[in-house]
């Protein structure tokens, strides 16, 4: 590896993590995940709402806060409406899951070069920074995970007690419980257990009772303590939605036992390698460590099996399976790092070639495709598609030069960069597919402001534009055959949808008057990305 790779392993883990994703972080919209959170973590700072957590006005207590709270404090520092301020944390705990990768890798591997393999892949695998957009708070009960399992290993190969590692595994598993309750503890911590218990043993664990225990009763503390407050201070809101929840786990998105088959998927960059490196057979007298091999397999397939037993089931929820694969991976690589000059059987050197050739030829030929697919959008982003036609082209040629080398260790790193390269030329790219239609309602509080009216949501109003909008925007409910107005004679409602009927019943004790519509949808109408729900209208209404 490079001298720099060498001596400052977890600096570099940190700074290709910040430099891949922090130049462009508020490229890309935010999602109906991300709204969600943000706008709890605005309320926080708003309206004070830090142990009782509200959603527009409204308890949501879905979510523990852990993650809200950090969110929170650094929209103290960046400003609560900054998209970029309200991300960081979350790109943190990339730099957190690819550093603790790389010291729980080192300690079972002794190599730093190999524990800085794995690591690399951890954080260039597609869905670990894909989770970080579409479903934010899951990093953090992963990434927390993993400080608690690299402390239980060393406290697994302690001679006895040691209070240092008991404590920050409690505490760490404490935390993940409070960023998405037991979700990472059954998916990440509990086959970690299982396999480390099947392939690298325990030290002295009759000496190590205490400990263990001890662990148990430090996270329930760390992470209990809140829902014992809100259940004590509201129960009948935490009592309904905890039972809305436990209920969603086997009548809400259900699907076959078989659905996360394709888990490699997710690893992106690193999905031809992922599906070797499961080929035990074949690998299993390649590998340099081959209980550490048997310990990552074993991790992998058991989080898979163990997610795959939960009825419900969503291809995000497969992200903390790529956290034992790319350990996994990381031995087919290092393998091939070490051996590949040597290898005369195609059936070995095919799938290398074609899957490191592919990324290559996706580099080589992004301006021809790229410029063919947008020709008639490109006019006004020259210079950005320039800058990644130049980079992306010099990257893949790069590749292919060190490929047919047979220098696998340059193609691997480059790879890497390659990952990295698509984030920070391409996203600035993602302003050619904006909406003609596009409007935001980011204007439309102080335009209220100046009318001196409220503004009230009337049916579904995405969280997307709650979010951009900058403010609650409160309910208007129908009960007992009315809406619920405010008693103020004058304001606005914004709506998803409103029927001829329901028109006719507010007109009967209002004036109503269209003002526009806005609309938040990057793609264009009639693409199959377009939503119907990020399209609201916005109406005055007056008293009669």
């Amino acid at each position: 590896m490079p001298k720099l790779l060498k001596n400052y392993p977890i600096l570099t883990i940190c700074l290709l993590v910040a430099v891949m994703l922090l130049p462009n972080l508020e490229a890309i919209q935010v999602s109906i995940m991300e709204a969600r959170n943000f706008i709890t973590a605005r309320e926080m700072v708003l309206n004070d709402n830090w142990l009782l957590t509200t959603m527009n006005g409204e308890p949501r207590y879905q979510k523990p806060p852990f993650p809200t709270w950090l969110t929170a404090f650094s929209g103290l520092v960046f400003g609560v409406d900054s998209v970029f301020g309200m991300r960081l944390p979350a790109v943190l705990l990339v730099m957190v899951v690819g550093t603790f990768m790389y010291k729980l890798s080192r300690s079972i591997l002794k190599s730093r070069s190999h524990a800085l393999i794995n690591a690399l892949i951890v954080v260039t695998s597609f869905y670990v920074i894909g989770i970080i957009i579409e479903a934010p708070w899951d990093i953090f009960a992963h990434g927390f995970m993993l400080v608690a399992i690299y402390h239980l290993h060393k406290l697994f190969n302690a001679k006895g007690m040691v209070w240092k590692h008991t404590l920050i595994a409690g505490v760490f598993i404490g935390f993940s419980l409070l960023s998405k309750g037991p979700v990472s503890f059954y998916a990440l911590l509990l086959p970690f257990i299982l396999a480390y218990g099947f392939t690298l043993s325990y030290k002295n664990p009759k000496a190590k009772v205490f400990s263990f225990f001890s662990v148990l009763i430090i996270a329930l503390v760390v992470g209990g303590w809140w829902y014992v407050y809100v259940r004590l201070n509201d129960p009948t809101t935490f009592n309904a939605i905890t039972e809305k929840e436990t209920g969603n786990w086997t009548s809400y998105n259900v699907r076959p036992f078989y659905y996360y088959w394709s888990f490699f998927t997710q690893s992106g960059l690193w999905t031809i390698p992922a599906v070797i490196s499961l080929l035990y057979p074949y690998l299993k007298s390649r590998v340099s460590h081959f209980k550490a091999y048997k310990f990552s397999l074993l991790w992998t397939i058991l989080a898979v099996v163990l997610l795959s037993i939960i009825p419900e089931k969503k291809s995000r929820y497969l992200m903390p399976v790529l956290i034992p694969l790319a350990f996994n991976i990381g031995f087919y690589i290092e393998y091939l790092i070490r051996r590949f000059k040597d290898l005369k059987d195609k059936r070995e050197t095919l799938p290398v070639y074609f899957n490191f050739g592919l990324i290559a030829t996706i580099g080589l030929a992004f301006p021809v495709v790229f410029y063919v697919l947008f020709k008639n959008d490109i006019q006004h982003h020259w210079l950005a598609f320039c800058i990644a036609s130049v980079v992306l082209v010099s990257l893949g040629g790069l590749i292919l030069q060190q490929l047919i080398k047979k220098n696998i260790k340059q193609v691997f790193l480059l790879s890497v960069l390659f990952f990295s390269a698509v984030f920070i030329v391409g996203l600035p790219l993602i302003g050619l597919f904006k909406n003609d239609n596009f409007r935001s309602v980011a204007s439309l509080k102080s335009d209220n402001d100046k009318r001196g009216i409220t503004l009230h949501a009337l049916n579904y109003v995405a969280p997307e534009i709650i979010w951009q909008y900058g403010d609650m925007m409160p309910q208007i409910h129908f009960s007992e055959n009315a809406y619920q107005f405010p008693s103020t004679p004058k304001f606005g409602i914004l709506t998803n949808r409103i029927s001829p009927e329901e028109l006719t019943l507010i007109k009967a004790s209002y004036n109503v008057k269209e003002i526009g519509t806005y609309d938040l949808n990057q793609a264009k109408e009639g693409s199959k990305q377009y939503n119907d729900r990020l399209t609201n209208t916005f109406y005055i209404l007056t008293k009669k």
